[in-house]
């Protein structure tokens, strides 16, 4: 299940620095190519209320940019360059947004609904979606309303052959989902919004994956609240010692609710 961070978080570095598309190379996969990067956005954004009527929550602009554009950008500095966003709700605004930044961002997108259709749903179907795009190289999965910063990014383009979830600490983690770390930074399990305490450090929703993760997203089942949750999937691998977490150093903002709009517009004023 998607967790939520309700706070900002300050920025230790900048924002979004403008680097060229190629500058770094970083993330190799075998076949030499820089790691790919997932984002699941096939979502309307319900919480953000008249805001996503006609376009997906992603795009809602923030200082004249869709919001998305600035996740892009961030992984694109941090080594991305090649990008497929998983999308579905309002496709053509996806589309046209794809056109505008054509010049800046590589950008390939899928239709969730068009594969699966509007009934499957949950953050696992994202990553089912992605399979024939992928084949057996590893990559980087993110939620297209969520931003990190590049230098965290950064410590997930390894191919070391291991799954990475990404976690931060927070002073209130019964909100959220909780992931208990074991030795050597082993994940051994992730608790939703648990009732005792046991432990700070939250699932963020950035990940590293390898190809092992398309046959566990394919036993997923509803959950009881009717979803397909990506954190079955990663429980099941996490089960088999095959899961590791880091740590993010510097923020991660959510983009869910009307009232994050200021919130990141304050961030990215403080930042440049």
């Amino acid at each position: 299940m998607k967790t939520r961070l309700k706070n900002l978080y300050s920025a230790r570095s900048s924002m979004v620095e403008q680097l060229p598309l190629k500058q770094q190379v970083v993330g190799s996969t075998p076949t030499g190519r820089t790691m790919k990067a997932i984002i699941a956005a096939a979502g309307k954004g319900t919480r953000m209320l008249h805001l996503s009527k006609d376009k997906p929550k992603h795009l809602i602009e923030v200082l004249g940019k869709p919001f998305l554009y600035y996740v892009l950008k961030n992984l694109q500095t941090a080594g991305i360059e090649e990008i497929i966003i998983v999308a579905g709700y309002q496709i053509a605004e996806m589309e046209k947004f794809k056109k505008q930044y054509e010049n800046e961002l590589n950008i390939r997108i899928i239709d969730q609904f068009q594969l699966f259709g509007e009934e499957k749903y949950g953050t696992s179907v994202p990553i089912e979606a992605v399979e024939t795009e992928i084949g057996n190289e590893e990559f980087i999965a993110i939620y297209g309303d969520n931003l990190y910063s590049p230098k965290d990014i950064k410590k997930f383009l390894n191919t070391d052959g291991f799954h990475y979830i990404g976690v931060i600490h927070n002073a209130h983690p019964e909100k959220y989902g909780v992931a208990v770390i074991g030795e050597n930074n082993y994940l051994e399990k992730i608790v939703e919004k648990p009732k005792e305490f046991i432990g700070n450090f939250i699932n963020t929703g950035i990940y590293k994956f390898t190809p092992e993760i398309f046959d566990e997203v394919k036993k997923v089942r509803t959950s009881p609240r009717g979803e397909y949750e990506l954190t079955d999937a990663i429980q099941a691998l996490a089960e088999q010692n095959r899961v590791k977490v880091l740590k993010l150093e510097d923020y991660w903002l959510d983009f869910g609710k009307p009232e994050d709009i200021q919130k990141v517009e304050k961030f990215l004023k403080s930042a440049t």
